[in-house]
Parts: C-alpha cells; sequence; structure tokens
C-alpha cells in the first residue's frame, strides 16, 4: 500500500513554550517527522519562542535532543536532520513584558501561513493574545493552537472564549485535543458512515450497550499540584472521553466538513442525562511496597480528588435512549490500555441452545497501543464433537495492515499540525462544545463537592476500586478486561 502525501502550504510557526516539555515530545518530533515524510515545505519556519536567553543554536540543540529521543525510528539520517534544523529559529519574550516582540514580529513572512501554538498554561493564553495583537503580529488571517485545558469550569471556559474572541474571531482558533488526531478515532468515523454494513446496527435496537477506557499505568508523576485541582473528571473525562462519546455517538453529518462534524457531536452533549451519583464511583490508588499513594504523590493526605471515576451515562435521543455508554478512565492501572467497546445484542431466538457457549459480536476500537480494530464474531469450534460455539476476532491491526509496506502511521499531533496549517478544523473542538462540555459536567462535580464524597481507595496495578464493577455487575453486564 502507498501512502499518499500532500504537502501543505509553507508556513511560519511561532511555539511560545517553545523549550517546554510538549514542545520536546510532541510538537517539535510531529514537525520533523512531516517534514521526513515531505508534508512539510522546506521553506517553512519554526520559531520557539520562551522565557530563556538561549540562541538559535542551542535551540536547535534542543530540537536535535528531541528528534534523536521522540522521532527517529528509522528516520535517523543526519543530512536531513541538519535541513529541518536549519528551519529552525529561536526569540526570548516574556509572555508579560515587553521585549522581543518586535524581533518576533520582524522574524514572520507575510506571505506564507502564520501560526502560534500556545503551548504553555492557560493563565498565559490571554497576554500572549493581547501582545501579538498589540504588536501586530497576529492578522486576521493567523491561526492560534491552544492546548488543553480549556477553562477549569464552565464560567472561566466562557470567560476564555469572550477574551479570545475579542482578538481573534471563531475560524482562527484551533482547541486542541488531540485523541481526535488518532488514527483509529478517525477510523470511527470511516467505518460507521463509509460502510452499509455497520450504520443501520448503530442505534438502541441493535446495540447493548458501550464501553469507553482510557487506563494508565502511571500515577500522576510531576504533575500533582495540577491534577489535585483538576481530578480525573476535568482532566479526563470533560474533554478526552467526551469526544470519544460524541464520536461514536454522533449522527451522520451531512458532509465531512469542520462545522457539519461538530454541529453533530454538539448534540450530543446536549442530550445527555444528568449522572445520579448512584452511576458514579470515584477512586484514589492506595500504596504498595513499591509505589507511592496518590495523597503522597499530590502532597496531600486530605485530598478529595480522583485518580479513577467510572460513569454510567445515557444519551437521551431517537438513536440511543435505553442504550447505556460507560465510561472509565483512571492512573495507575494494571494495563496502559484506551478503546471504544461496541457490544452488540445478543440474537433474539439461539437454535443452538444455551449448552454450546453462545458468545455476542463486539467491535472493539483500540486507541493506544497497537491501534486497530477488532470485531468479535461467534463461529463453530473446529473439530468433531457437536456444535461448539466459539468467539473468535476480525482483526485489522495498522502495524501488520500497513506496516510491512512501510506505512507510517502518523501521531496524532503530526496530523493536527498539518490540519491546522491546512485551516482545517474538523478535527478540533468549537466554542460551544467546550462551554455545553463543562455545562454537562459542572453539576456533577458539584453534587459530589456538596455531599463531601471521598473516593474509593484501589491497589495499584488493578483495574480500579471494586465498586465500579456494581455498575455493570447490576444490571448483568461486566467490564472488558483492561489489557494491552
Amino acid at each position: 500500500m502507498v501512502s499518499r502525501v500532500i504537502p501543505v502550504e509553507p508556513f511560519d510557526l511561532v511555539i511560545f513554550g517553545g523549550t517546554g516539555d510538549l514542545a520536546r515530545r510532541k510538537v517539535l518530533p510531529s514537525l520533523y517527522r512531516r517534514f521526513w515524510t515531505g508534508q512539510m515545505p522546506a521553506s517553512s519556519r519554526v520559531i520557539g519562542v520562551s522565557r530563556k536567553s538561549i540562541t538559535d543554536d542551542m535551540f536547535r540543540e534542543f530540537a536535535h535532543s528531541a528528534i534523536r529521543d521522540f522521532a527517529l525510528q528509522g528516520r535517523d539520517d543526519e543530512a536531513r536532520i541538519e535541513t529541518f534544523l536549519r528551519q529552525l529559529r529561536y526569540v526570548s519574550i516574556d509572555a508579560t513584558g515587553e521585549a522581543g516582540w518586535d524581533e518576533l514580529r520582524s522574524s514572520l513572512r507575510p506571505d506564507v501561513v502564520r501560526a502560534f501554538y500556545f503551548s504553555v498554561g492557560p493563565d498565559v493564553f490571554i497576554p500572549l493574545s493581547e501582545h501579538l495583537n498589540r504588536h501586530g503580529i497576529a492578522g486576521r488571517d493567523c491561526r492560534i493552537v491552544i492546548e488543553k485545558p480549556f477553562g477549569h469550569d464552565l464560567e472561566s471556559a466562557r470567560d476564555l472564549n469572550r477574551t479570545l474572541a475579542q482578538f481573534f474571531e471563531e475560524r482562527q482558533i484551533y482547541r486542541i485535543d488531540h485523541y481526535l488526531g488518532k488514527e483509529t478515532v478517525q477510523n470511527l468515523m470511516a467505518v460507521r458512515f463509509g460502510n452499509i454494513l455497520f450504520e443501520p446496527l448503530w442505534n438502541a435496537q441493535f446495540v447493548d450497550h458501550i464501553q469507553i477506557t482510557v487506563a494508565e499505568t502511571v500515577g500522576v508523576g510531576g504533575r500533582g499540584a495540577y491534577y489535585d485541582r483538576a481530578g480525573a473528571m476535568r482532566d479526563m473525562v470533560q474533554n478526552h472521553l467526551m469526544q470519544l462519546l460524541c464520536l461514536t455517538a454522533m449522527e451522520p453529518p451531512s458532509r465531512f466538513d469542520p462545522d457539519a462534524v461538530r454541529d453533530e457531536k454538539l448534540k450530543v452533549i446536549r442530550a445527555l442525562d444528568p449522572v445520579l451519583p448512584a452511576d458514579l464511583v470515584r477512586g484514589q490508588y492506595a500504596c504498595s511496597e513499591e509505589i507511592q499513594s496518590y495523597l503522597s504523590d499530590v502532597g496531600n493526605g486530605n485530598s478529595l480528588s480522583e485518580s479513577f471515576i467510572a460513569m454510567k451515562l445515557q444519551v437521551s435521543n431517537w438513536r440511543w435512549k435505553g442504550t447505556p455508554f460507560y465510561l472509565r478512565t483512571g492512573k495507575r492501572l494494571n494495563a496502559r490500555a484506551s478503546e471504544i467497546a461496541v457490544v452488540f445484542k445478543d440474537p433474539p431466538h439461539s437454535i443452538f441452545g444455551d449448552e454450546t457457549g453462545r458468545r455476542g459480536n463486539v467491535l472493539v476500537i483500540r486507541l493506544q497501543p497497537n491501534e486497530g480494530m477488532n470485531m468479535w464474531v461467534t463461529i463453530k469450534e473446529p473439530g468433531p464433537g457437536g456444535m461448539r460455539l466459539i468467539e473468535v476476532p476480525l482483526d485489522m491491526s495498522f502495524a501488520k495492515a500497513f506496516g510491512d509496506d512501510g506505512v507510517h502511521v502518523a501521531d496524532a499531533y503530526e496530523r493536527l499540525i498539518m490540519d491546522m496549517i491546512r485551516g482545517n478544523q474538523t478535527l478540533f473542538m468549537r466554542g460551544d462544545e467546550v462551554e455545553a462540555a463543562w455545562g454537562w459536567t459542572d453539576p456533577i462535580i458539584e453534587n459530589w463537592t456538596i455531599r463531601g464524597d471521598r473516593p474509593h481507595s484501589y491497589s495499584p496495578g488493578s483495574s480500579g476500586p471494586d465498586e465500579a464493577m456494581s455498575l455493570l455487575h447490576r444490571e448483568g453486564r461486566q467490564w472488558r478486561e483492561i489489557a494491552e
């Protein structure tokens, strides 16, 4: 199979926070990989910006280190790396000060796409926007990329949207959620809307329930202070899991363009019922011989924030009424895995009888690791001895399907950055979508805060608190095993 690469227009990309962790792990390696494939033109420029007083060459060495650590994988041609590094510049700027802005303005060209990546904390978004406009750097055709968290609640999200609207039009704002850039997430739309096989069955009549899981083996790490203010609900459910839910549940858009897709996602959020206390379980990981507890990791022995959350949701519309969606995410679980599992109903009548070991159909979309899809179907177990049924997967692993032909499955940031340069907002969140998600999230958080609920303890390396199992067990269902 041949992967077709369509180059984007030449661009100037300014990375605020250019010497930070996100730039090192994701943004710079992604740009190099796009350069390697020929999608990023050699005439493009990348300008790193931060408060550090370093030279262009020092920034290039920083980028070289990032490429060696995160982007080689068969792309270790030093001559090509040096060509890429020559496209990099650096400007020292304090976001709240005045120095450096004239130098940045003079470094940008008027005849190419101009984009600004806010790889910084949300408290700096507004000062950056003000300076870009005051110094005549951000024109009507520029683009800005905003990283999460986009607000802490509905009120702060509205304030941020209103402030950004003073300087930029909605078409210029790219609120990034890297889950939307994952190849498998986009293939979910291709499978649903590009094949007659699935869409007629994609509703409450044929789907028993849907499970969305994002599990991590790591703890909060160096993000303890932030995470203890946010918790899993704000950090994961309000954005990442909400986006997966929307793409799974939304109606077919009239066409594949930004507003048509985002209109349908917004309808899903607005159709979500409030979550009852009995349909939600929160947890905190305890300690083990080798691992500190969540309370120790965040340095707050009285913390009521959750490192795990599981919930049952209902989408009240004609397509999904009566079909539950189960969401769960947590840290220090037994495996790193992200998947969407669509569990179809059993046939209304089995001609084989219960003793044959009847199984159901499940479509599993794996986001990480080992991106791909499995469709579990029931067949006869080979061999003599009667009709015994077993469950087998029809497997489409991207690595197996495309790896032997040398097709590179792009990282989410690679795709999203290139889409931003093209001006395609399909895989980015719109302002009203963000506000609707917070509008649904805030009452849930407010309710458990008023009650003073304490998260349940769970062991590191487990699948979460035992109480989370009851969300499905009480209805005769069970969680899928968390496994890589």
